[in-house]
């Protein structure tokens, strides 16, 4: 389909114009020759007997873009293939070029068929090329506005489909408060149709919309909180940002934009909230008392259930709540942590429930929404929840049993759908007894209890945690160390890490802090506190006091002799470097921790 084509009944009209204001018969052909206009017989019907012989005339005019004047048709030198060259029926012809943009788009013929027209046609020619050039150039403007029409619409429904995609509600209207752009979220959000809100005074729907302050006060609203009547009828609690459309002085309009309060906090808490190394693979730790606490954890990632992680403090109760969401149906959804014990029991209320407007002194005046409506989908990590105060066990245990939750100030429920994970490193049936927890709540969280090891009891992990958290504070501080001498390594080793990983953590950013680049960590750059430890309390080493059986050395078998003789030769030949221990483990296909436990258990 040609341009000429989408406006084919305009075209018919021009033909018509022309053949009556100069008494000749008027063909107008598009760049594909088809005729789509025309004033005589002899243009109707198909032209698709048309071939490159009987249309040179034609295709000159296209090739060349200049008009032609034909006074002895079927001798002229253009005529010479035509098929039709000997019988031609054509008197004199006149043709004339549609030029757009640099480009022929048609070709205003005019004939002549009598003597009568032809003498009329070659007498007037320059008047007649005149008059036809500027029905051309009319026709090309046609053409240029039907584009530019073809061109507003796909951007208009590109601008459409744009608008309907984006999660924030959109109005817009012109400077008399007409409005022109109502999107789906806004019309999801306020439960206002958009065909019946479009076209009409947006004062009649929303009297206290931002924009109208806006328009009123003629400037632009940042981070506007508003009240909109939402279609359940509650108040909806929005943030709305309002930009003027000017020009020159003239306000010609605006466009709001606006979210709840809700989701803009959801989507903030979502982007802080992003962490890539939430995983288990970001767990370090191949003991085999670790290993069993990942898979137990990997096992139920997937569930709803209730997940109470127990242990030390430092032991990584928060890392496993985060693997455990990043592999869960909900890791679409935001991961919202809070430590129940580091906010006063008066703020930590409403940071979980949220809060209507004026419920106290200080809130915010649009109200705020809690942890549990922000997660939605997601997961909420109550830390130390041993720490709770009463009253607020009480509503923790409604929204476990109900699945609601009521802002303060509010006696509307709010339906809440978040998975809860709980850690403590105190000992809940002690509070139990003591009446400082509740028993019910209690089982309400136990559902799935996961307890982490202290590092301790898993000391073969501590080369694995020594090189990651060497290599990391190396990057943090600019330093370049990538190994430990053995001694600083063994003082690890032996000491019992009261504080665990945190605390191992800390010695590692202390070293690193002293020892420059190209050196190992040495003993003298380890925190004084654990170079003057005097009694280490592994309790692998210090096992059997009670002269329990397992102190008893025991045969080995041969296998186990020449294991202990290949793991012997291997250290003297390499030595007893962290990157010697790499470089045995991988020879012998297995990990740094395994080589570990068989050199403490062949006492190497």
């Amino acid at each position: 389909m040609s341009d000429l084509t989408d406006i084919k009944k305009e075209v018919q009209q021009f033909a018509e114009v022309i053949s009556e204001a100069l008494h000749v018969e008027s063909e107008i052909i598009d760049e594909n020759y088809e005729v789509v206009g025309n004033t005589s017989f002899v243009f109707q019907g198909d032209r698709n007997d048309w071939s490159d012989s009987n249309s040179k005339i034609c295709r000159h005019v296209f090739e060349t873009m200049r008009p032609l004047v034909l006074s002895d048709p079927g001798k002229n030198q253009l005529c010479s293939d035509c098929i039709e060259k000997d019988s031609c029926f054509y008197k004199a012809g006149l043709y004339y070029p549609i030029l757009l943009e640099g480009q022929c788009r048609g070709v205003i013929s005019l004939a002549a068929f009598t003597e009568e027209q032809k003498q009329s046609l070659l007498e007037n020619s320059y008047s007649f090329m005149r008059f036809t050039s500027k029905m051309a150039e009319i026709l090309a403007s046609k053409i240029h506005e039907k584009v530019m029409q073809q061109n507003l619409m796909r951007a208009n429904e590109f601008l459409q489909t744009t608008l309907s995609a984006v999660h924030e509600g959109i109005i817009a209207c012109d400077a008399n408060g007409i409005v022109t752009c109502f999107n789906d979220t806004a019309q999801h959000l306020l439960g206002i149709p958009k065909k019946q809100i479009l076209g009409t005074p947006l004062a009649d729907a929303l009297p206290d919309a931002a924009l109208l302050t806006a328009l009123a006060q003629k400037k632009n609203l940042v981070e506007h909180h508003v009240q909109y009547p939402a279609k359940g009828g509650e108040p909806l609690h929005l943030i709305s940002n309002v930009s003027l459309i000017r020009q020159g002085g003239a306000i010609l309009g605006g466009v709001e934009s606006f979210n709840t309060d809700a989701s803009l906090f959801r989507i903030a808490q979502k982007l802080l909230g992003n962490d890539d190394a939430a995983s288990f693979s970001a767990i370090i730790g191949e003991s085999s008392v670790m290993q069993a606490v990942k898979a137990q954890a990997a096992a139920v990632a997937k569930s709803p259930s209730t997940v109470l992680i127990t242990g030390e403090s430092g032991t990584g109760k928060e890392l496993f709540a985060r693997a455990m969401h990043s592999v869960s149906l909900r890791n679409d959804a935001p991961f919202l942590a809070v430590n129940c014990g580091a906010i006063p029991d008066t703020l930590l209320e409403s940071e979980l429930f949220g809060y209507e407007a004026g419920s106290f002194t200080g809130a915010n005046s649009s109200g705020k929404p809690g942890l549990f409506e922000i997660a939605r989908g997601g997961t909420v990590f109550l830390d130390e929840i041993g720490d709770m105060p009463p009253a607020l066990q009480v509503k923790l245990l409604r929204v476990l049993q109900e699945k609601t939750i009521t802002r303060i100030g509010s006696a509307k429920e709010i339906p809440v759908d978040v998975r809860i994970i709980a850690a403590t490193n105190r000992n809940l049936t002690e509070k139990i007894a003591d009446g400082s927890f509740r028993e019910d709540l209690y089982y309400r969280l136990n559902v799935i209890p996961l307890q982490i090891p202290p590092l301790r009891s898993r000391t073969e992990d501590i080369p694995l945690l020594v090189d990651h958290l060497s290599r990391k504070y190396a990057l943090i501080l600019g330093r370049k160390i990538d190994s430990i001498t053995e001694d600083a390594l063994q003082l690890l080793l032996h000491y019992p890490w009261r504080g665990n990983v945190r605390e191992l953590e800390n010695a590692i950013e202390y070293a690193i802090n002293y020892t420059f680049t190209g050196s190992s960590i040495t003993v003298s750059a380890l925190p004084p506190w654990l170079r003057t430890n005097d009694q280490p309390q592994n309790p692998d080493l210090n096992a059997g006091v009670s002269g329990s059986a397992e102190d008893v050395p025991r045969q080995l078998r041969p296998q186990e002799i020449i294991e202990k003789q290949r793991l012997s030769e291997y250290l003297a030949e390499k030595g007893r470097s962290l990157n010697a221990k790499k470089e045995i483990a991988a020879s012998l296909h297995i990990s740094l921790a395994t080589l570990y436990r068989k050199i403490k258990k062949y006492q190497l």
